[in-house]
């Protein structure tokens, strides 16, 4: 058994349940040690007794009670797998912007933001290349689907992903996607707001599943339905064949960009998922291929992030050049970044 220790909690931790905090800097102790502990008065924080759900803020102090010496091999979580050089030097080239507190990537396309079915390399267990010093790797704030490139922001501390995380769920940051579309929208400029519900998928565990869009008028009375806000406006187009549209997740529901543009009728090009899996748009008809030398990769990138930094109190706004499949499209089509304003909806407010 260790002895009692008083543990104060660091300024870069975020306010968080003791249970939760308990079972982060002591791995191999159980929930059910923890409840007895709080009910016998074992744990306190600041001298006073405490249930499992008590938050705990940076400045507090913890008394932990004598526990198990854990067993060999339990004294860390399961040891993260190592990134191979070719591997750290693709994720630490993909930083836009790193400060003390925060750290941007630009997603290339094809690399999920974290693991999941037969899912083994991705951004989350890749950032062990990006400690740059820290004893602990950078945090997630949010996530991309894993053929969407662009802006994804990680947290240093434990205290900035909470602090960031909030910012989101406040709607005080500002995302700007590009993508390509099939066809040209009409009005050219809007706001869309089907709700959206997740449809099952085929396979065993549920592979393949996929969003469906529900008229608004519709979404209360639907099991599992949420709403979603979409702004797009378009910026150019090629003609009646393809637009490039900007596009503002007011909400940030999954698949939320992808699944409203093809409710629209302009679903983005390269998306199999809810464009058709390989029918090509003449201009006149469904899908979400292009033909001719265009990629058949999803056309949707990250392009711009705009938010108040939680220490600094300054505006950040970090801006991911295009994944090189989708650069070809544009110098294919003439486009150029400087032909079309960084915020379009500025004007549109």
């Amino acid at each position: 058994m260790s002895g009692v220790q008083v543990i104060t909690i660091g300024p870069d931790e975020a306010e968080q349940r003791l249970d939760r905090w308990v079972k982060r800097v002591f791995p191999h102790v159980g929930q059910g040690r923890i409840e007895k502990g709080c009910r016998k008065g074992e744990f306190r924080v600041n001298g006073a007794k405490v249930k499992t759900s008590t938050r705990i803020a940076p400045g507090d102090e913890v008394r932990v009670p004598p526990l198990p010496v854990p067993e060999a091999g339990q004294e860390r979580p399961k040891a993260q797998p190592s990134v191979s050089d070719a591997d750290a030097k693709l994720i630490q080239s993909c930083v836009l912007y790193r400060d003390d507190h925060i750290i941007a990537l630009n997603k290339p396309p094809g690399l999920p933001s974290q693991g999941g079915s037969k899912q083994t390399r991705h951004v989350d267990g890749l950032a062990e290349a990006l400690k740059f010093g820290r004893d602990d790797k950078p945090r997630l704030v949010h996530r991309l689907d894993k053929d969407t490139s662009g802006v994804l922001l990680l947290a240093r501390s434990q205290k900035m992903a909470s602090e960031l995380t909030q910012a989101f769920r406040s709607r005080d940051t500002r995302k700007i996607y590009w993508a390509l579309v099939a066809g040209v929208p009409q009005p050219r400029w809007g706001t869309l707001r089907w709700g959206l519900v997740k449809a099952p998928g085929h396979g065993g565990k549920g592979e393949a599943e996929k969003m469906i869009c529900v008229h608004p008028r519709h979404v209360d009375e639907t099991p599992g339905a949420k709403r979603a806000t979409t702004d797009y406006a378009v910026l150019t187009t090629l003609a009646s064949r393809a637009a490039w549209v900007a596009l503002v997740p007011v909400t940030g529901r999954t698949h939320q960009l992808r699944a409203h543009m093809a409710e629209l009728g302009h679903p983005i090009a390269g998306d199999g998922k809810y464009g058709g899996s390989s029918q090509e748009n003449l201009g006149d008809g469904w899908g979400a291929q292009l033909g001719g030398e265009l990629s058949k990769k999803l056309h949707l990138h990250a392009r711009s992030i705009e938010f108040t930094h939680p220490v600094t109190k300054k505006q950040v706004t970090i801006v991911a050049p295009l994944p090189d499949h989708m650069q070809r499209t544009w110098d294919y089509m003439g486009w150029q970044d400087g032909d079309v304003p960084a915020d379009p909806f500025e004007d549109l407010e």
